[in-house]
């Protein structure tokens, strides 16, 4: 095989259709496009969404609900994930190695759900009252 050589597949080019060239063709005189209207026109076209002047289907509909762009980089973590992990000293690296959060997780919160049973000791991590609670009743500390 030479460089000079290459050529694409058998039926992977086809030639462009080529509208108003005669009868013949099959798409002479309108072209493919119809009969007038914007749409049969050069030129003639409008934007997406656009009903003709009724109120496009968009502006019909209520506004509704936000998708905050912070949430890929928060997390939750529950006493019962904690007390999984085979380690004492929790902090990010510990939890995204674990494969407890995602690797884009910057907050990270623990929250009250579950059982703790062994002392852990938290590492920049948020804690809220309850687990803050129940890690110290196991003799964890929260820093």
């Amino acid at each position: 095989m030479e460089l000079n050589n290459i050529q694409p597949a058998d039926g992977a080019k086809h030639a462009k259709r080529r509208v108003g060239r005669g009868i013949g063709s099959g798409l002479g005189k309108t072209a493919g496009r119809g009969h007038k209207g914007q749409k049969s026109r050069s030129g003639g076209f409008h934007k997406v969404g656009f009903e003709g002047g009724q109120m496009p289907l968009q502006r019909r509909l209520p506004k509704r609900g936000f998708k905050s762009l912070a949430t890929p980089y928060k997390a939750e973590v529950r006493l019962s994930d904690l007390e999984k992990l085979p380690v004492t000293e929790v902090d990010i690296l510990a939890l995204k190695q674990a494969g407890v959060v995602s690797e884009l997780a910057r907050v990270i919160r623990v929250i009250d759900s579950g059982t703790l049973t062994k002392k852990v000791t938290l590492k920049g991590l948020i804690a809220t009252k309850g687990a803050k609670a129940a890690i110290e009743a196991a003799g964890g500390s929260v820093a």
